[in-house]
């Protein structure tokens, strides 16, 4: 009865203090008038599309890796992964506005680092930019700055956020 009674204060403790990238996400959640299937990524253009049938719903533009050329190899290497990924979990408390999680390493990102004998890495994420840094997003757009993840501005991501559903497949091309 007691854990009861601690997990309902959490709750409703949390649920006070809801501020921040999380209830402005939550805020105006709309249903999509079509679904987002898909998100495509084109590294090359810099560019990320949300699809319903192969048809582009929405088309953003997107920071990359500081070193993008390639499929990521191993943790540090600064790339972001290639290939077919799911959007399997999001992160409202993020380091950087809003993230929804890509589970990269697949088994055959597993299988290509065992043989390296390096560690695959992980934490892919499509987020915002650095907490407190949102008037900045000029600075941030049109250059490569994260460690292997997807960006795009505050504004961007909330959009995705309430667009893209976990389980929603994710292709990264070069």
């Amino acid at each position: 009865m007691r854990s009861q009674l601690y997990i309902t204060l959490l709750i409703l403790g949390f649920g006070a203090g809801f501020t921040g990238a999380a209830a402005v996400a939550a805020k105006d959640e709309k249903p999509a008038a079509k679904t987002v299937d898909k998100v495509l990524v084109l590294k090359a253009e810099r560019k990320m599309f949300l699809l319903h049938k192969n048809q582009r719903l929405k088309e953003y533009s997107i920071s990359l890796g500081d070193d993008p050329i390639g499929h990521k190899q191993q943790q540090g290497d600064e790339r972001t992964p290639e290939g077919h990924y799911i959007i399997d979990y999001r992160n409202p408390q993020s380091r950087y506005h809003l993230s929804l999680h890509i589970n990269y390493p697949n088994a055959a990102d597993k299988q290509r680092a065992r043989q390296k004998g390096v560690n695959p890495g992980g934490d892919i994420f499509i987020h915002g930019l650095p907490n407190g840094m949102g008037l900045l997003s000029s600075a941030f757009k049109h250059s490569d700055w994260t460690d292997g993840c997807i960006a795009v501005t505050n504004e961007e991501i909330e959009e995705i956020w309430r667009l893209v559903k976990n389980g929603t497949p994710i292709e990264i091309r070069p």
